[in-house]
């Protein structure tokens, strides 16, 4: 049901090492993001794979993950991502590409829980050390980087009480989200 799924898809920035994903696992999950809704159907996203773990380490310093948590630089050695997507726009196609990235990422991160796997958007990049680390061309713009892997950490959806919605940890480090009740999220019905 695409509410368990919806549900299931949190922004996990803690992930079990040991557990690796397959290159092949994460092109069916751009796959379903080709499939999706394109602004004027230009489809100029484009994503680079990454799983190879020096590469990641390279990428890791240059993510931020976790505004609200200050004073946490992101997940320890032990927890990182096994893998990244990064998100890339091709300048050559369009000028702009209106609300696809959303879209495509979402899609991706719902194959990803629908495989058990789960990751992170991460808007807080250094781009242009990222596309350096990759030698991408002056056409591809880096948009975000999603961090993937096994969630070793749990998250949980509460309701908003007095309009809180930072998210927060626990003495136990879980991870939780608040969100608004529907009601005050719904201006009118007409």
């Amino acid at each position: 049901m695409i509410k368990d799924l919806i549900t299931k898809n949190r922004s996990y920035r803690r992930f079990a090492p040991s557990i690796k994903i397959e290159a092949a696992m994460m092109k069916n999950w751009i796959e379903l993001a080709r499939l999706s809704s394109s602004g004027r159907n230009m489809q100029s996203l484009k994503y680079v794979i990454c799983t190879d773990e020096n590469l990641n380490s390279l990428i890791f310093p240059h993510l931020g993950w976790a505004g609200y948590l200050s004073g946490w630089k992101g997940p320890e050695e032990n927890e990182r991502p096994t893998a990244y997507i990064v998100v890339l726009h091709d300048k050559s196609i369009a000028e702009n590409y209106y609300c696809d990235d959303g879209i495509a990422m979402q899609s991706i991160l719902l194959g990803a829980v629908e495989d058990g796997f789960g990751g992170c958007i991460i808007g807080s990049v250094n781009k242009s050390r990222v596309g350096k680390i990759l030698r991408l061309p002056q056409k591809l713009e880096v948009l975000y980087v999603i961090a993937l892997g096994k969630p070793a950490e749990k998250v949980v959806l509460e309701t908003s009480e007095n309009g809180e919605i930072k998210y927060w940890r626990d003495n136990e480090s879980v991870h939780h989200v608040p969100k608004r009740p529907l009601d005050e999220i719904i201006h009118e019905v007409l």
